[in-house]
């Protein structure tokens, strides 16, 4: 196109899809160049260090690769804070050249955005910015490269802001529009990626609710279609897609190293060549003038591949919007590793984390610790040092599906926190199940060592080592219900479960020092050869056997109520009472044996192991019949609830 007489006609317009196309081509080269810069400081300085390989995003800008290798390579220190490269001098003038051609293409479609661009670049220019030197000072390179505060002005800026204008340039003058992305110049074989890409993008663009963003641009130049996506507002986080044939170069730049690896994350399904994602440092630069940019490669075997590829792309920009907000609140209440999968997970099942946010992220989980869970969470404790790891994790993911499907429903912001509120108490509640599991452990261990007793004391013809083993064995048992207590005991408050629980704990464990106690006495008692007296032991060690059954059954009933099973809760109710029946039948059969020892006709040690036999089964039985009032009491709290 002749280019001078058109301007002179006043027909510039028809110029604009090709500059616009030569200014973000230009934006590529300039945001490669200035990596390469800080890349060259940092080799620098730091020499023994591998130098960065920007030969993939080289290729990917249009700059052949050779050049920035010998820059960053020979890059040296020149002393008193300046470094020197070869061809850096002609770097500083191609990123001149750069800058100009991005405000050429935007005076084409604004001459007044124009003019105040090049103004901005004079006056960089003035200061020295971008005099083409062999030596560069490394204060200048952060001048450069990073983000002016407010009042002042730098190269970087410049260019975030011509980027900005180039895009909305394209949007207000696109040639067309296609699937939501406003196209210039596109071939009829480019139309296929387009629609894939923006496929992706409406296919989750809704769960970014209110926040702007995710605007599309397609440009036809030369033999690259060039797809490029704003994301959010953060200046520096944009994705450049290339396609050439069935290859696809994507570009990506953030200012959050995480972010960017968690993007690389999203397109795994995909063997994408991936480099570049290094933070590149200078002397004298401060942590955040820099941005990370990487680049990947992905060559699709057809069509179909590639456009499924760019589907992907486009349908996990928006899971980018707000994601380090979100990490960093979801880091209030887990491990900040387990943020990062919270979100992951939220993005591979497409339903992301915006209306977290929008319903108030930290304060939406503040007020459903505060309505649901007052006295179980302190001020500023983590979800999941009350609700152990996973089951924290578990809760925040159905947080975000909850908050998700509220705001696409159009529910009230109420009815989510309600519902949120709920899904945390039901989480707590399967922490106190998780607790009375191990309550229930404790049990068996009880209902061992009675049944043990009880064997022996009815078995007629039993072995005189018998009751040494006997003995053993429920010591045995006996140390190993106490590790279990223990450890339910550091349980119960490094969960802050309820203090009821503990008690239960107590309970068992006590019942089964008695039985443990029973067991011994059998151990060394002389053998009881009176027939009543026997049937009579025996019948109060069955009672006790049976008491540890009607304990556990009880127990899993109650368990059971608090996953919302409401008529477990007369079985559960129905245990204590049989609990009490069982006591009472206990202290009958105790005053029976009582009187038949005292009634005589026992030598002295077989009427005492008689009588201690008895009072250590019957304490059991009673440490069980108040381990059921204090279920009764555990169940009718969660039923009150």
């Amino acid at each position: 196109m002749k280019t001078v007489i058109v301007r002179e006609l006043g027909q510039s317009d028809i110029l604009l899809p090709s500059l616009v196309a030569e200014g973000l081509a230009a934006n590529d080269r300039i945001k490669l160049r200035l990596s390469a810069l800080l890349a060259a400081a940092q080799h620098a300085r730091e020499p023994a260090r591998a130098v960065s390989d920007l030969t993939v995003e080289s290729r990917a800008a249009g700059i052949a690769p050779a050049a920035l290798v010998t820059l960053i390579g020979g890059a040296h220190s020149a002393g008193e804070g300046r470094i020197t490269a070869p061809g850096l001098a002609p770097l500083l003038k191609e990123i001149d050249a750069d800058a100009e051609a991005m405000i050429r293409a935007v005076a084409a479609g604004d001459h007044a955005d124009g003019e105040e661009f090049l103004a901005r670049l004079a006056s960089l220019r003035t200061a020295g910015h971008l005099e083409a030197t062999a030596e560069i000072e490394t204060a200048r390179i952060g001048r450069l490269t990073g983000v002016a505060q407010e009042g002042t002005d730098s190269l970087h800026r410049l260019v975030m802001d011509l980027h900005k204008a180039l895009n909305r340039l394209a949007a207000n003058r696109s040639e067309e529009v296609i699937a939501g992305a406003h196209a210039f110049g596109i071939r009829p074989e480019d139309r296929a990626s387009v629609e894939s890409f923006m496929r992706g993008v409406e296919s989750t663009r809704g769960l970014k609710f209110d926040h702007p963003g995710l605007d599309a641009t397609a440009v036809r130049s030369g033999d690259r279609l060039v797809i490029q996506n704003d994301i959010g507002t953060t200046d520096a986080h944009v994705v450049v897609i290339a396609i050439t044939g069935n290859a696809v170069t994507v570009t990506y730049t953030d200012v959050h190293r995480s972010r960017a690896k968690f993007f690389i994350s999203l397109l795994d399904r995909f063997t994408v060549q991936w480099s570049g994602l290094d933070r590149h440092a200078a002397a004298g630069l401060e942590e955040d003038s820099s941005f990370f940019l990487v680049t990947g490669l992905y060559e699709a075997r057809d069509g179909e591949d590639r456009n499924a590829f760019l589907e992907l792309v486009g349908a996990s920009l928006v899971f980018l919007i707000d994601w380090n907000k979100a990490r960093k609140l979801l880091r209030n209440w887990v491990a900040k590793g387990d943020a990062a999968r919270i979100l992951e997970w939220a993005a591979r099942h497409r339903i992301g984390h915006r209306a977290f946010l929008e319903l108030g992220g930290n304060e939406l989980l503040g007020a459903a610790v505060r309505n649901a869970a007052p006295n179980r969470i302190g001020f500023g404790e983590r979800l999941d040092q009350v609700l152990g790891r996973d089951a924290a994790i578990d809760f925040l993911k159905a947080t975000l599906q909850i908050a998700t499907e509220a705001l696409l429903a159009g529910q009230s912001s109420r009815l989510a926190r309600d519902r949120i509120g709920a899904e945390l108490v039901r989480h707590l509640d399967r922490v106190d199940s998780a607790l009375l599991a191990i309550v229930l452990r404790q049990i068996g261990l009880a209902n061992d060592v009675a049944m043990a007793v009880f064997h022996h004391i009815g078995d007629e013809r039993a072995d005189p080592s018998a009751g040494k083993q006997l003995a053993a064995r429920a010591g045995r048992i006996e140390q190993k219900a106490d590790r279990i207590a223990i450890e339910a005991r550091a349980e119960i408050v490094r969960l802050n479960a309820r203090p009821i629980i503990t008690g239960l704990v107590d309970l068992v464990e006590e019942a089964i020092d008695d039985l443990e106690q029973a067991a011994f006495i059998v151990s060394v008692a002389p053998e009881v050869t009176d027939a009543e007296l026997r049937s009579a032991l025996v019948a109060l060690a069955s009672i006790a056997v049976t008491s540890t059954e009607i304990a556990a059954s009880g127990l899993a009933a109650a368990a059971e109520v608090q996953e919302g099973r409401r008529a477990d809760s007369e079985d559960a109710l129905a245990a204590v009472s049989r609990l009490i029946d069982a006591e009472h039948a206990a202290d009958a059969k105790e005053r029976d044996i009582t009187t038949r020892v005292f009634a005589g006709g026992f030598d002295v040690a077989a009427s005492l192991a008689a009588l201690e036999l008895t009072r250590a089964i019957e304490r059991s039985t009673d440490r069980l019949a108040g381990f059921g009032h204090l279920l009764r009491r555990y169940v009718m709290s969660d039923l009150s609830a």
